[in-house]
């Protein structure tokens, strides 16, 4: 099944008042370059493409906003958005922005799942330029599913105080499954599968158990060479580092960063091989 079916994930976007700020964090950080939608300006606001190192094509994009709102939001594809936000806003979320059009290209959406976490919705579209765009961010993936660079999107993390409601609600909304995951040591976790899909692309963490320090979120995570290092790159840059780079015997390093306006995102570096004599 292709990367980009109905129910996968398959960009995110950051919501911010400041643009500017956003990728002078970024860039540096993570390696990312930026385009400027030429079409976006026509109100004074810019929307602006993110490109991971060596990537011919976007995986997300900064979308300026006046409303004073900071936000991190995954996008999925959706095969008709009215229909699917009939069917989610039935399963307890709630509309921010309502569908809309957007030239020839798609039509999206925004919402809150029950949990309170921001994600959209978009559809795909017939044009020339959205399946041209389509094909070859399939062979970049297919490409990078074997030498993926730092700074490329490594797939999503959802952190729950309520496993249930939270699987319950990707389930039936989307699809997704749940299966256990033995990767995070002592942390309890479910690794997540878009409809279809082989392999995961997310990950759930069950926060439940955290007494009081426990947050629900969902973000993208960056793959990095060195997560350690990049977390105490990102706090000398104004983030904050929400959880250290923790790792486990069978998993990659994780970290959770807060960045300087407040989002979430986190970061995966794949463990260093033991050294052999």
């Amino acid at each position: 099944m292709s990367f980009m079916s109905p129910g996968q994930v398959v960009w995110f976007e950051i919501g911010t008042t400041d643009p500017r700020a956003v990728t002078y964090f970024y860039g540096p950080l993570l390696g990312w370059r930026f385009e400027v939608d030429a079409d976006s300006s026509i109100d004074g606001r810019t929307y602006t493409r993110i490109l991971a190192p060596g990537a011919p094509w976007p995986m997300g994009a900064i979308q300026q906003g006046d409303t004073g709102d900071e936000a991190i939001n995954l996008s999925i594809l959706s095969a008709d958005v009215h229909t699917d936000i009939n069917k989610l806003t039935g399963l307890g979320a709630t509309v921010v922005v309502p569908a809309t059009p957007v030239g020839d290209v798609t039509v999206f959406a925004r919402l809150k799942d029950p949990r309170g976490n921001l994600f959209s919705l978009f559809s795909q579209s017939t044009s020339q330029r959205f399946e041209e765009r389509i094909a070859g961010t399939e062979e970049y993936m297919r490409r990078a599913a074997f030498t993926p660079e730092p700074g490329t999107m490594a797939g999503f993390q959802i952190g729950t105080t309520d496993v249930q409601a939270t699987t319950d609600f990707y389930t039936q909304g989307f699809g997704w499954r749940f299966e256990k995951d033995d990767t995070n040591g002592d942390v309890p976790s479910l690794a997540v599968l878009g409809p279809g899909a082989e392999y995961p692309s997310g990950l759930l963490w069950d926060h439940s158990g955290e007494n009081g320090s426990a947050a629900d979120y969902v973000m993208p995570t960056f793959l990095v060479t060195d997560a350690a290092a990049t977390a105490t790159a990102a706090q000398e840059e104004g983030a904050r580092v929400e959880q250290q780079p923790r790792s486990a015997p069978a998993g990659p390093v994780r970290a959770r960063i807060r960045d300087p306006r407040g989002n979430r995102f986190g970061l995966l570096s794949q463990p260093t091989p033991p050294t052999t004599r």
